[in-house]
């Protein structure tokens, strides 16, 4: 099986599924995209074949495309299970899932890129606007993960070993403070994202890391 993963080095919808295939151990290559800057090669026709919205990331598999980080990670799960990423228990699971999908899609596409321009280029907000709208979002949206898992013996999200919470989550807290959001109050949030910045596969999967980082 040949995976490829089209992603952006500081995506954290890529981010999350490079974590993913690294604490699964599965050989990928890294096809990196140029959003902004040099190029905009998530608009060329080629990838738009491959994924018709136009995001990151992308992975193929043996060339077929899938798309959607979420949809990647349960792929995942399903096709790869060792390391498990989602517990046994079902209710378990569904805890597992509301976490992730709280960050995945209430949070973290309120600031990615698409909003971003159209803050800028539409609505014409300064800068100052703009950091407010990510600020309040990201709060909203974390202090309700941090409530979620409050009370947790950790050292992860749900446990002692990783889920795909922790994969979605170690993203988007170093989106955070890409923001310049405060993130002190999240005790436990901020637990489990130590947990997983310990771990090679997320070191490997980080931002800087990658072969597009600037």
């Amino acid at each position: 099986m040949t995976l490829s993963l089209h992603a952006y080095w500081r995506s954290s919808a890529a981010y999350r599924v490079r974590i993913a295939l690294n604490l699964k151990r599965l050989p990928h290559a890294i096809v990196p995209l140029k959003l902004v800057r040099e190029g905009s090669d998530h608009r060329r026709q080629d990838y738009l074949e491959r994924n018709p919205q136009g995001l990151v990331p992308t992975l193929e598999v043996d060339g077929v495309p899938l798309t959607q980080s979420l949809a990647i990670l349960e792929w995942l799960e399903e096709e790869h299970p060792l390391p498990p990423l989602l517990p046994r228990d079902p209710i378990s699971r569904a805890q597992v899932r509301s976490f992730a999908l709280a960050i995945a899609c209430e949070v973290s596409p309120l600031c990615n890129l698409m909003v971003r321009e159209y803050l800028d280029r539409v609505l014409k907000l300064d800068a100052v606007a703009q950091q407010a709208w990510h600020a309040h979002w990201i709060v909203r949206g974390t202090t309700a993960c941090e409530a979620m898992i409050a009370g947790g013996t950790g050292p992860f999200c749900f446990g002692k070993a990783p889920t795909i919470a922790d994969c979605v989550l170690a993203p988007q807290l170093c989106n955070a403070r890409r923001f310049g959001v405060a993130l002190a109050p999240l005790h436990s949030l901020l637990r489990s994202e130590v947990a997983m910045l310990a771990l090679p596969a997320v070191q490997c999967a980080a931002p800087e890391a990658q072969p597009d980082a600037e």
